[in-house]
């Protein structure tokens, strides 16, 4: 089992890492038959420009990432001197067959239907902690860590971490479709608030959906503790216009930009 980080070593000054999700590559891919874009290179290309990790979700209809892409991106991660490898997605679905064949950095278990269009809610609490617990007990065996997909409930923190899982993934749609608006500040609290408990819990942090250039740098300034972004659709979109290299050296920078400023709750974009 992967030791667990104690609630006073995480601090603001704990550099998040920025793990890019690739399935909106291979989305477009599948699209033709010619294996193009290439989805390995890509990756490479986005841990050359900086990137700390790369993510895949491997979903049982293989609309997007497949099970060749799952095993070829772990060959690739484990070249990269440093670089994370997550697997996401249902552990009662496909995902824990990779997890047993590749045995990850980490895994992130998400809620979803076999049929779901994208994520869009997390674990809910008591409801799912007794069929959790096995599932996460196999992972860290494997010595694979475990971060579960939640909803921004200060509340279930105690019982996520009951499952023995080591992270939560915030799921951070519902501060995405607040920025700009008069509801940032108190949405962007409530994110505050359960990494706070999260962390008070024995949890580490992770976020993701939704986020982008926009408004990375005023969630991680607002938000203690996060040690990884996990950034595909926006970041993919963003790179049709400046290139993959300078969409994730920019990432990168909204990234330091939260470091490099005082924390500020619910202000606006910094970019």
């Amino acid at each position: 089992m992967n030791p667990l980080v104690a609630p006073e070593s995480h601090d603001r000054h704990s550099r998040t890492a920025l793990s890019v999700n690739v399935n909106k590559i291979a989305l477009l891919r599948n699209t033709r038959h010619l294996g193009i874009p290439d989805v390995v290179k890509l990756s490479r290309q986005a841990l050359e420009a900086g990137a700390q990790g790369i993510t895949v979700h491997p979903r049982p209809d293989e609309r997007h990432i497949r099970a060749h892409d799952v095993r070829d991106l772990a060959a690739l991660v484990a070249e990269w001197p440093g670089a994370e490898y997550n697997i996401e997605g249902n552990p009662f679905h496909n995902l824990m067959d990779f997890v047993r064949e590749l045995r990850p950095h980490q895994c992130t278990f998400v809620p979803d239907s076999s049929d779901q269009f994208t994520s869009d809610h997390g674990w809910s609490f008591p409801d799912d902690l007794e069929r959790l617990k096995p599932v996460v007990a196999e992972a860290n065996r494997l010595g694979v860590r475990v971060s579960l997909f939640m909803d921004p409930l200060p509340e279930a923190m105690a019982q996520a971490r009951s499952t023995g899982a080591d992270r939560v993934e915030l799921y951070t749609e519902a501060f995405a479709s607040a920025w700009g608006t008069e509801r940032q500040a108190q949405v962007l609290a409530r994110y505050t608030a359960a990494a706070e408990a999260a962390i008070a819990a024995g949890l580490q942090v992770n976020a993701g959906h939704d986020l982008n250039r926009d408004n990375l740098t005023g969630f991680l300034r607002a938000v203690p503790g996060v040690l990884e972004v996990s950034i595909g659709h926006a970041l993919v979109a963003d790179a049709l216009e400046l290139g993959l290299t300078e969409t994730v050296r920019d990432y990168q920078r909204c990234i330091q930009r939260a470091y490099s400023a005082p924390p500020s709750r619910g202000s606006g974009p910094s970019r």
